[in-house]
């Protein structure tokens, strides 16, 4: 698991970002594909999410399924 680094990070940014679920885990979090072959960790409590599903990231927190 990388820590922030680079153009973007969906744990401390300030905007929503559309990333992939790569691995559910217990908890109520996953991993996500955020770009550049970096994953982070965020919470999916809020959606129902699968793995493959693109989900809306903000502050670490999924809040939304994209269609």
């Amino acid at each position: 698991m990388n820590h922030c680094t680079g153009d973007h990070c969906v744990t401390c940014s300030d905007e929503a970002v559309a990333v992939r679920v790569v691995r559910l885990r217990d908890g109520d979090l996953a991993d996500v594909d955020v770009g550049g072959g970096r994953t982070e960790e965020v919470s999916v409590a809020l959606v129902d999410a699968e793995v493959g599903d693109v989900v809306l990231v903000h502050a670490k927190e999924a809040i939304g399924l994209v269609p």
